[in-house]
């Protein structure tokens, strides 16, 4: 199996976790939680700051301090926009499960911008159609560059069965303002109906000699999450199969 692939525990409670340390890179980790009604999760951000994603479900939150309420709303990650919750560092947060809820906790480094938590609700959330033809996309823009964060950037986009994303292929593993920015990416993938399959790549550049530094290709089931520390990463759903990825 690809280094890059990890496969999600098919269990409740924390099912994927990923860190700078065993990525084997500098910035970004990624966690998801499945949680039964009733079941808490909770954290500290430390020196780090976080967005809760309310993949599917409905759960209590707290973070701060501040009791934020009842949260999400939709069932399936291909219904609508989520809910989330901007986490900054030096914050704890938690998340009471009300229905069956898979929560994502994207983190990257804080730099010690103070700012408040905030809750991020479905209406304040700019969705944009990228692409023509089988390369149409639909990107919810979660934590977008532009908006209050230190270094985290966060988006779903839902790719309709035989079309493609992230295509034509690009990348951004330098600091090549404006041509191209250093980014570490994550990608969790679902699946509808989740049976199905897709597939990613993720390469570099060919040397002289045609060689490339990484070349992975994998078949992505419902639930798995990628790693892309560098070079180009496109997707493509089958026929018949959306693709869904954070």
């Amino acid at each position: 199996m690809s280094k890059l692939l990890v496969k999600a525990d098919k269990g409740h409670g924390r099912v994927a976790h990923v860190t700078p340390q065993n990525a084997g890179w500098t910035y970004v980790g990624f966690d998801l939680h499945r949680l039964r009604p009733g079941e808490t999760v909770s954290g500290q951000t430390a020196s780090r700051e976080v967005c809760l994603v309310f993949v599917t479900g409905k759960g209590k939150a707290k973070a701060g301090g501040k009791d934020l309420g009842l949260l999400g709303e939709r069932m399936s990650p291909f219904e609508g926009k989520p809910w989330s919750v901007y986490v900054p560092q030096g914050s704890d947060w938690s998340v009471t499960a009300d229905t069956r809820l898979e929560l994502a906790v994207c983190s990257a480094p804080g730099l010690g911008g103070g700012l408040p938590v905030r809750v991020i609700a479905p209406k304040d959330l700019g969705q944009e159609v990228r692409g023509k033809g089988t390369n149409t996309r639909y990107v919810t823009n979660i934590l977008p560059e532009g908006k209050p964060a230190d270094s985290l950037l966060v988006v779903e986009v839902i790719t309709p069965g035989g079309h493609t994303s992230s295509y034509p292929p690009h990348k951004h593993d330098q600091d090549n303002l404006p041509a191209e920015s250093y980014l570490e990416e994550t990608y969790y993938h679902r699946l509808n109906p989740p049976q199905g399959f897709a597939f990613q790549r993720v390469y570099t550049d060919a040397d002289r000699n045609g060689a490339r530094s990484l070349d992975e290709a994998m078949a992505i089931e419902d639930g798995d999450v990628v790693l892309v520390p560098k070079g180009y990463h496109p997707c493509a759903a089958c026929h018949g199969y959306d693709l869904y990825y954070l």
